[in-house]
């Protein structure tokens, strides 16, 4: 089951004990990296662009219910 991203009229909510604020994220990324290595070898990336992001699991941290977690609306996001 994957769980679309909160937006900025929605966030997180766990279905079975109401937390709003702590979860862990299992998610898949394609990404393309502008990678500068210095002059001693040590890489740094200067840029970075997702290509695609899949959230696979979202785990509450409170009662670590796996895939228990909706979207609710922020409170004032319809003002």
């Amino acid at each position: 089951m994957t769980v679309p991203l909160p937006t900025a009229a929605t966030r997180w909510r766990c279905t079975l004990c109401g937390n709003l604020t702590r979860f862990d994220v299992t998610r898949s990324s394609k990404v393309v990296e502008y990678v500068h290595l210095d002059l001693a070898g040590e890489p740094s990336v200067e840029e970075r662009e997702v290509v695609s992001e899949t959230i696979e699991s979202v785990r509450c941290r409170w009662c670590n219910a796996v895939d228990q977690v909706e979207l609710v609306d922020r409170p004032g996001a319809g003002s």
